[in-house]
């Protein structure tokens, strides 16, 4: 450990010295104006887990709002914050679950969370900053609790057909239930069957029913009118779940009805499907991609010092994809969610697998995603326990935040051994610190975000890359993500080392190029 930390605090050194002597000039690299688009970093917060404001344990949008300057205090350049430019609410309406994917009223945030006025409050913070913030909105199901179900169980059970209700939810006779869809009585030895395909908590909406698909136009206009500015979209294939074409259709209306009301809308779906199924969807929406996510992917597998060129290849064809699906898609990675273990669980820090992994998906195509407390190696996993309260465990924030662990969690804090943000923050060789310098380093440069990749395959064990191309100009980024330095001859046309950021230094001379251990490169 302190070899690693010894070698991290001598690339931090040299990363600041290195616009000193790199005879890159970036006043000359293609710009882009970041508020004119969504290329950005954005921050996954579960409410509840994150910071408690009024000392009853549960996480809240003040509790948010007080942590704005570690999130991103307004200056990319100041070196004191994360510097992500989005945030992520999980579900804030009203709902009887601790987790909120179950709401009870569309249009009213929990009580437990705080209020409008604290929400409206946190919009105008984060759009001072240039951050935006989407809400998590669950389309496909609502809780038993909402009135709409109450409505529509009494419309049913009391055959009052022209009743508005009657067909809010998804209802079948015994015989016209589906295979493979999940199902319940509407009353106990009832021949009326409801759909609900993740808990009899939790009824699926019928969206054959045009009633259904206005008012919930409706629910995003509210909330768009606010000031949020899109949504991150629960389970979108669980509109017509079984059926691809009749969801993917869906959302293509539906995003058409948004974009109407909000032009430059922010959204991401969830369709946790192989690609050829996700990018059905990408007509309508960009969706979060599970392929290079977990602890299988080709991120973390090339992270552990191995196979880099599946995963240069995989961001090659998929970015392709996607521009053929949609002109203007992205790829959206990430590490871990809500719903996976915590990457900590799968990528040490101690090894620096953690950090190069950073490299791998932050220093790349699109609009990446960290799940709160991934940037300090919070630990999580669903375990014997079996519950996903695991994997949504209180922000370690070590100044005394009375922010609690989520009902049903039994993840021991003794197993929390990466230390906490106040720890971090005062250790410069920290992966807080390190996340901060990789996320400052792409906004630097900003066709790493937004240009058009070709992997490069190298005869050189452990290192491979990209050429970016955009506005004409092009940009090559190199990752090693072996345990040793590795030289080589530099790829055709390019002849500047601009930066690097990893666990090693890099030095150009003779025309070969030095790239230190678990490190990664760009060139001009």
């Amino acid at each position: 450990m302190k070899k690693i930390f010894s070698a991290l605090i001598i690339s931090v050194l040299i990363v600041c010295l290195c616009a000193t002597f790199c005879a890159c000039n970036t006043n000359n690299d293609p710009q882009v104006d970041p508020t004119d688009d969504n290329y950005r970093v954005f921050y996954q917060i579960f409410v509840g887990s994150f910071s408690d404001s009024d000392g009853d344990g549960v996480g809240d949008l003040r509790g948010i709002i007080n942590r704005m300057d570690y999130l991103n205090d307004g200056n990319i350049n100041s070196g004191k914050s994360l510097g992500v430019q989005g945030i992520w609410l999980s579900p804030i309406f009203t709902s009887p679950s601790y987790h909120k994917y179950d709401s009870a009223n569309y249009y009213e945030i929990d009580s437990k969370f705080g209020t409008k006025e604290d929400l409206q409050e946190l919009l105008e913070i984060c759009h001072q900053r240039n951050v935006k913030v989407i809400l998590d909105l669950v389309l496909n199901h609502s809780s038993k609790e909402n009135e709409w179900f109450k409505e529509f169980k009494r419309a049913r059970l009391n055959y009052e057909v022209d009743n508005e209700y009657y067909d809010y939810y998804t209802c079948v006779t015994r015989d016209e239930r589906v295979n493979g869809i999940t199902y319940y009585p509407l009353i106990t030895n009832s021949d009326y069957f409801f759909e609900g395909n993740f808990s009899s908590d939790m009824p699926e909406f019928n969206y054959d029913n045009e009633v259904v698909r206005q008012k919930m136009v409706d629910v995003a206009k509210y909330w768009l009118d606010l000031g949020v500015d899109g949504f991150r979209f629960d389970a979108i294939k669980y509109i017509y779940f079984g059926n691809t074409t009749k969801s993917a259709s869906f959302w293509d209306w539906y995003m058409q009805q948004l974009r109407a009301i909000k032009p430059d809308i922010y959204t991401v779906g969830e369709c946790w499907s192989g690609d050829s199924e996700v990018l059905q969807y990408y007509s309508a929406t960009n969706c979060f991609n599970f392929t290079t996510s977990g602890a299988e992917s080709s991120i973390v597998k090339a992270a552990r010092n191995g196979d880099i060129d599946s995963f240069t290849n995989y961001v090659q064809s998929i970015q392709r994809s996607i521009k053929n699906a949609n002109p203007n898609g992205m790829y959206v990675p990430f590490l871990a969610n809500h719903d996976m273990d915590r990457a900590a669980g799968f990528l040490s820090v101690s090894t620096g697998n953690a950090y190069m992994a950073a490299n791998l998906y932050l220093l790349c195509s699109g609009s990446p995603f960290i799940y709160y407390g991934e940037e300090i190696g919070m630990k999580g996993t669903r375990g014997s326990a079996n519950t996903d309260a695991n994997r949504r465990l209180a922000m370690l924030w070590g100044d005394g935040d009375t922010v609690s662990d989520p009902e049903g969690a039994t993840f021991g804090a003794d197993k929390q051994i990466n230390g906490t943000v106040a720890e971090q923050l005062a250790a410069e060789d920290s992966l807080l610190n390190y996340y901060a310098k990789v996320i400052a380093m792409r906004i630097k440069y900003p066709q790493i975000a937004r240009g058009d990749y070709s992997a490069i395959t190298l005869d050189a064990n452990g290192v491979g890359g990209f050429v970016i191309e955009f506005n004409g100009e092009k940009t090559c980024l190199l990752h090693n993500v072996s345990s040793e330095a590795v030289e080589i001859d530099l790829p055709e046309g390019f002849a500047t080392l601009c930066d690097f950021v990893g666990l090693g230094s890099a030095k150009l001379a003779n025309g070969k190029l030095t790239i230190g251990a678990q490190t990664s490169v760009i060139l001009k």
